[in-house]
């Protein structure tokens, strides 16, 4: 269910903050801000209350650009969520940013959340807003919150109110069970999309919709699979001969494109989900799999074998001349586009080590972001800011996700019930 906001006033300027928060690896520190629990409007408000509050510390905290002060340091303790705080004693504890906030369970039984986000030099009011939802959406109203500071703060879109599909694993690592699953971003509200009879791979998101296509191994070949998730609902995207990989939506949700084998080469297809019609966009006798789109749907970035290793190659969304943009030793895997069109994130292979790391899509400006054994699948945040990956250390073990900022600070373990990987992002929810 889509949560309903409506604006308040926001009072005063930005003095303290009239430059956005500028994110330099080198030298970076994180704000820190104060975020008291946020005030109960009724008597039995107070666990939701402080429920939401830290839904958005976590949030902040996790991001890295945040740093939430101990509330053990506080001297003002609010209690009134219409009063002006009494800003030396925050000042005191070098907070630079004040949220307060008010949850209300209201009487025709819906959920209202309040906020104000102060600057705590000038005493000028930085942003303010409520929101009326389902009391059973009360974290996202977190998650919205932290965007709206994140935004604020920043000068970029945040990325907390979105979900995250992957492959859980359990079981010994010779028969492992593999389900599709979904959470929330921060690794709430676990479901299970599939019992896990068969093997699941690939999983991504539309990014126009809330769905999700994916590969199944069941009988015979790979299926390509379209699930929604609002209705739980699957179907065949369609039978192709040989096998299909890696199938990844265009930016306006109406195609699939995907690699199919046939011999011993692979080549890229885009079928148009209206009329299910195939077209073929590569036609060599190497491997070309893992197709991305460019955020305007104009490009595509692949892996090829073409030049005698996997590398990243850029071509025309409708076919035509392919360019390689990487160089680097060793070889290099499952290209991304960042949503920003700035950036293309890849797993790159060599000396017993698996990296992840970032190109501009026109070869330059190459970075690897962190580095050990089999870190693979990374997976662009709806902003652009974070990417999510999976590392699997092999042995008895399994595979984590795990986060990290672009500039390759603040990597973080993403809590999940077990063994997960091939994470995919999705948009924004709201």
């Amino acid at each position: 269910m889509m949560v309903a906001g409506s604006t308040a006033a926001a009072f005063g300027l930005r003095p303290a903050f009239s430059q956005r928060l500028q994110i330099n690896p080198g030298d970076f520190q994180p704000i820190p801000i104060a975020i008291p629990p946020f005030v109960p409007g009724g008597p039995g408000d107070a666990d939701v209350a402080n429920g939401v509050s830290g839904v958005i510390t976590n949030n902040l905290k996790r991001s890295g650009l945040f740093a939430p002060i101990d509330p053990s340091a506080f001297i003002e303790r609010i209690t009134n969520f219409d009063a002006v705080p009494q800003f030396a004693s925050w000042k005191q504890i070098n907070a630079q940013v004040l949220l307060v906030g008010r949850a209300t369970r209201q009487g025709d039984g819906r959920l209202k959340a309040e906020f104000r986000l102060w600057d705590v030099g000038s005493g000028q009011q930085l942003a303010g807003q409520q929101y009326v939802t389902a009391p059973e959406f009360w974290r996202r109203l977190g998650h919205i919150i932290s965007d709206q500071i994140y935004t604020k703060m920043t000068g970029e879109k945040g990325y907390f109110d979105s979900r995250i599909v992957f492959v859980d694993e359990s079981g010994p690592s010779e028969r492992r069970v593999k389900r599709l699953a979904l959470m929330d971003q921060d690794g709430a509200n676990v479901r299970y999309l599939t019992r896990g009879a068969d093997l699941v791979l690939t999983p991504r998101f539309s990014p126009s919709t809330q769905e999700i296509t994916y590969m199944e191994f069941g009988q015979g070949d790979p299926k390509v699979y379209l699930f929604n998730i609002e209705t739980g609902q699957r179907e065949i995207v369609g039978n192709f001969p040989g096998m299909s990989f890696s199938p990844r939506f265009s930016p306006d949700g109406q195609r699939i494109i995907m690699s199919l084998q046939q011999g011993g080469n692979s080549n890229l297809f885009v079928m148009d989900l209206r009329s299910r019609t195939t077209t073929r966009l590569t036609d060599t006798p190497a491997i070309d799999t893992s197709p991305c789109y460019s955020p305007d749907g104009s490009q595509l970035c692949f892996e090829s074998d073409r030049g005698g290793k996997p590398q990243i190659y850029v071509m025309p969304a409708g076919g035509g001349n392919a360019q390689r943009i990487s160089f680097g030793d060793g070889t290099y895997s499952t290209p991304v586009w960042s949503p920003r069109g700035d950036y293309i994130a890849f797993t790159k292979q060599g000396g017993g080590q698996f990296a992840i790391g970032v190109i501009k899509p026109d070869g330059s400006g190459e970075r690897i972001l962190t580095a050990g054994f089999h870190n693979e699948g990374p997976t662009f945040a709806p902003n652009g800011r974070v990417l999510m990956f999976f590392r699997d250390p092999g042995g008895n073990s399994g595979p984590s996700l795990y986060s990290i900022d672009i500039s390759g600070r603040n990597e973080l373990k993403v809590p999940t019930p077990g063994y997960a990987s091939d994470p995919a992002w999705s948009p924004l929810l709201s």
